[in-house]
């Protein structure tokens, strides 16, 4: 998205029911992990944009309003293409290669991801470790140290592996990438034993910021699902300057523990039953003693139509053998409901936050037509998202867990994010 989207007010942007929004627990994790959301797959923005389909000849410049994305395309929203642009970079590939999409995304100067099957990659070249704050941090790097930094984060109950198959499409595209365990998580260890095992969201946020100190990163591209969505949203919120563009599965995720103590209708209530649960010693216990068949649980309801096999599974599972991976996954939970306190030295961050701030870093906010976690609608969220700002539902059966299903779609949001 090389050129500017048409400017809009938040008040042109239709919000069908924000409050309906809350109900469903907007700011709440929409991770949980309960009932499919059905949809078609299509793209607002807020620039002026069309119906558009990968088409295998060219077809007069136009303006677009709304783009149709599966997995397999490569589809490219930028307005203003020059035809004879489009043309001459199309002749340029080979036959039978390339797409209509590749010329506009070569005519624009920007690299579109190549094609890749969801679970081709199954490791990544090397984990590394570093000092950063609190915690000595395990994380995967890989591509140019000089290229554009991109932070790519993830959620629960799920790991780096997530981005197994992101990675190879960004460094193809000359981005440094870095994926690393959050606390809790893989081989990522808190230094000392007398910190406290704090979940609580703000904290999580302060970790990545400590990473990027400790790795020179100055600001990155943030893209992040579930915990890794919430912490890529207080990031941009709180630390702006740090975050030069951002991708949010599931839209905005900020919340806090006021909102967390809010009941909600009966339905969206059951959705939370995992909540719940970790409220209990019965649960932290259940969840310590059973935590390799919860976790597969929790995929199963969050993504209903991925098919994963146990090896896929079981490379994900073992980051939940973390010495302080339940200690850190209850006190999240349990803090939200506020029966948890949290550290003095993050009240002042939770207090920002607790006023639900806008975010004004270019953002793609993406979600799955077959998510099994609770969510609102895309237009529940849309005003939270002052700058540059575009929504894409990803079709074919996509659900929670949208890096590892779809990972085309959610490289190609972090390199269009990156020229909006």
């Amino acid at each position: 998205m090389a050129d500017e989207p048409e400017a809009r007010s938040g008040a042109e942007i239709q919000d069908e029911d924000l409050s309906r929004g809350h109900a469903l627990g907007i700011d709440r994790e929409v991770a949980l992990k309960g009932f499919a959301a059905a949809g078609q797959t299509t793209l607002h923005s807020r620039s002026r944009c069309g119906t558009i389909g990968v088409a295998p000849t060219l077809s007069p410049p136009r303006r677009f309003n709304m783009s149709k994305i599966t997995p397999s395309e490569e589809v490219d929203p930028q307005r203003r293409r020059v035809l004879g642009a489009a043309a001459a970079t199309l002749a340029a590939f080979p036959l039978g290669v390339a797409t209509f999409a590749d010329a506009q995304q070569a005519a624009a100067g920007s690299k579109s991801p190549a094609a890749i099957k969801p679970g081709a990659h199954t490791s990544f070249a090397s984990i590394k470790q570093i000092n950063a704050g609190l915690l000595n941090v395990a994380y995967a790097e890989a591509g140019p140290a000089d290229g554009p930094p991109v932070l790519l984060l993830h959620g629960w109950p799920y790991d780096i592996y997530s981005y197994v198959d992101v990675v190879p499409l960004l460094v193809a595209a000359g981005y440094r990438v870095i994926v690393p365990f959050l606390r809790g998580y893989g081989s990522t260890r808190f230094i000392s034993g007398d910190t406290v095992r704090n979940g609580q969201p703000s904290a999580l946020a302060m970790d990545i910021i400590t990473l990027m100190d400790a790795l020179k990163i100055e600001k990155a591209t943030i893209g992040g699902f579930d915990w890794g969505a919430r912490t890529a949203n207080i990031i941009a919120a709180l630390w702006p300057a740090r975050c030069k563009a951002m991708v949010s599965v599931s839209g905005y995720l900020i919340g806090s523990q006021a909102s967390g103590k809010a009941p909600l209708p009966p339905k969206a209530e059951l959705q939370w039953w995992y909540q719940f649960y970790f409220a209990t010693e019965r649960g932290r216990d259940g969840y310590d003693k059973n935590r390799h068949d919860f976790a597969k649980l929790i995929w199963q309801l969050a993504s209903p139509k991925w098919n994963f096999d146990d090896a896929t599974f079981d490379r994900s599972a073992a980051a939940f053998e973390n010495a302080d991976h339940v200690a850190v996954v209850i006190h999240n939970y349990r803090w939200r409901l506020g029966l948890a306190e949290g550290e003095a030295k993050y009240d002042d961050y939770e207090k920002k936050l607790a006023e639900g701030p806008l975010i004004s870093v270019p953002t793609i906010t993406l979600e799955g037509d077959a998510n099994g976690a609770p969510h609102p609608d895309s237009s529940a969220y849309a005003k939270k998202f002052s700058g540059k700002y575009a929504h894409r539902l990803i079709e074919g059966g996509i659900g929670h867990n949208l890096p590892q299903e779809a990972p085309e779609a959610f490289a190609k949001a972090i390199i269009d994010v990156n020229h909006m």
